[in-house]
């Protein structure tokens, strides 16, 4: 997994989105990051780890291709006006959901 700066990010994702307009999917995760990179233990003395500042960790992956990014808290603001506009221009390709009409469970019912 490749850990890019926000902006790279953000152009990163827009090309994964283009590689996968016409087929494929782009699964894109967010969690909280505290800056570590060892796992707590299980037992014995846990370490006392105080973060400086809330994080956030945001995954992007097509199968193939995995980019990560952590956004700081002073730069969240900028980074979601940033990555809202880019939902919004590429989410148009979704298929819309089937849905079943009301007329065929009455029938069935009756």
């Amino acid at each position: 997994m490749v850990l890019l700066e926000n902006d790279s990010f953000l152009t990163e994702l827009t090309r994964l989105f283009q590689k996968c307009r016409t087929s494929g999917s782009v699964a894109i995760t967010l969690k909280k990051y505290d800056g570590r990179t060892k796992p707590v233990p299980k037992k014995g003395h846990p370490e006392s780890f105080e973060p400086a500042d809330n994080k956030c960790l945001i995954r992007a992956s097509d199968g193939k291709k995995k980019i990560s990014t952590v956004v700081s808290s002073c730069f969240e603001l900028i980074f979601q006006l940033a990555y809202s506009n880019l939902l919004r221009a590429h989410i148009d390709g979704l298929k819309k959901k089937d849905k079943k009409s009301k007329s065929k469970k009455t029938k069935a019912t009756q």
